[in-house]
């Protein structure tokens, strides 16, 4: 049975998914986020950073981490140079931070490439989906004008989604290209 809900819960994901993979690139300006995915060793569990400290935006372009526990101040520093962020850590002994560099013209356009391939990767995933849904309707067997009828509901919801993915990735290009 065909469920129109369903897929567009699953459409909504890949734009949530898209929102948070875009926050992972940073614009010039100090973004907690940009941490997302850095993992340190913490009583022998892949921890992540900000479950093991604080990290806030005390200024536009700088990051800080303070660790609740000041002997992981060195593991937290070398998973951020592992991590090849481009930004050194310094580290004062209670806090580690982090400056933002400004980004040239050069790394922009890199930025804007990766970003354009995210949002490449989610139309795929939504094309993943419209055929999921259109082989299940196709399978349900339903009788020929309403099949087309589901089916161009379906069409119509990756045009929708579509759309929006292409509005994010507007966004985010003019946040990455404005100086």
């Amino acid at each position: 049975m065909f469920d129109e809900n369903e897929v567009k819960a699953r459409m909504e994901k890949v734009i949530e998914n898209l929102d948070s993979r875009f926050t992972t690139v940073r614009a010039g300006r100090a973004n907690p986020n940009i941490l997302n995915g850095i993992t340190i060793e913490y009583y022998g569990t892949p921890t992540a950073i900000n479950a093991v400290a604080t990290v806030s935006v005390p200024e536009a372009r700088q990051l800080m981490i303070k660790p609740f526990d000041k002997s992981l101040l060195k593991e937290i520093e070398r998973a951020i140079y592992a991590a090849e962020l481009g930004m050194a850590p310094t580290n004062n002994g209670e806090v580690i931070y982090l400056t933002v560099p400004e980004l040239t013209e050069e790394t922009r356009r890199n930025y804007v490439k990766q970003v354009k391939e995210m949002t490449e990767e989610a139309k795929i995933a939504l094309r993943n989906i419209r055929q999921d849904a259109n082989n299940d309707i196709k399978k349900d067997e339903y009788p020929e004008d309403e099949e087309k009828m589901y089916l161009e509901e379906v069409q119509d919801l990756i045009n929708k989604y579509n759309v929006k993915v292409d509005e994010k990735f507007k966004e985010k290009e003019s946040e990455l290209m404005s100086i």
